[in-house]
């Protein structure tokens, strides 16, 4: 764990997202010693059964421990109460009635969730109606790897119907470190580095944007990533390999993160 934040720090991040379950709680402990600021997240991810009042008790239940086992960390700064839930009404009382628990729980930080988005053309738009009850614009993307290509990222633009930070809680694309082609080559480094330095740039036209947090520091096993010659059980999304390997888009992110820290001091 110690190592993981390290490596963040080293990527010239001073915020992290805990996804998509409650963690140890020495990570939070590290977090604090270390200075990072901290997004904590609980497993209400995709389709549950959103009436069924004993899968609600259930999330609750981890939300309500959680926070009260984490809300005298300094390194909390956002209870997140979900990812990537397709919008419905059921999910959207759900959803709103873990909002309000967590606010009567501790009202000190801020609320969010991955919101959903959708695609038209070159426009994206925000408007999942959760997000009317959260305290953050926060959304997954990944533009140039599921959809769209590298290339083409920059043309896009977003419109967003709230009037609320911006957070971009997921982007990235998969590669296998070590692997080396052009920059159309899947899973290279190179077309990983591609998509990172379209994606900054088209994320620096966007209204509101107040932080990131790319999926992922570190590739992780998966049973769901199956290519035998590029996964192999791994998600490749990782900036770093599983053997401690930086890949180029780590040095690409390292530099704009860089760039901003003298933008802003």
């Amino acid at each position: 764990m110690r190592m993981l934040l390290t490596w963040a720090k080293e990527l010239g991040c001073n915020y992290v997202r805990l996804a998509h379950y409650t963690h140890n709680e020495r990570m939070l402990q590290l977090a604090d010693e270390m200075g990072l600021l901290v997004w904590v997240e609980v497993p209400v991810y995709w389709t549950i059964s959103w009436t069924n009042p004993e899968t609600y008790a259930n999330a609750e239940n981890q939300l309500s421990v959680g926070v009260e086992r984490d809300k005298n960390r300094a390194s909390v700064i956002i209870w997140s109460i979900g990812n990537e839930t397709p919008v419905n009404e059921d999910r959207n009382v759900f959803m709103g009635n873990l909002v309000d628990k967590v606010r009567e729980l501790d009202d000190t930080r801020l609320v969010a969730a991955a919101l959903e988005i959708e695609r038209e053309g070159y426009k994206i738009t925000v408007e999942d109606p959760l997000g009317d009850k959260l305290d953050l614009a926060s959304f997954n993307e990944y533009g140039g790897w599921y959809w769209s290509n590298a290339k083409e990222l920059p043309k896009y633009s977003y419109d967003i119907k709230f009037n609320k930070p911006v957070i971009i809680s997921e982007f990235g694309a998969g590669a296998l470190a070590g692997f080396h082609g052009d920059d159309d080559t899947m899973w290279s480094e190179e077309h990983q580095e591609l998509i990172y330095i379209n994606q900054l740039e088209m994320l620096d036209k966007m209204d509101g944007l107040r932080g990131m947090t790319p999926w992922i520091l570190v590739d992780f096993k998966s049973p769901r990533r199956q290519n035998p010659v590029f996964q192999n059980f791994w998600n490749r999304k990782g900036l770093i390999s599983n053997t401690g390997e930086k890949k180029k888009a780590f040095f690409t992110l390292q530099n704009y993160y860089k760039k901003k820290t003298k933008q802003y001091n």
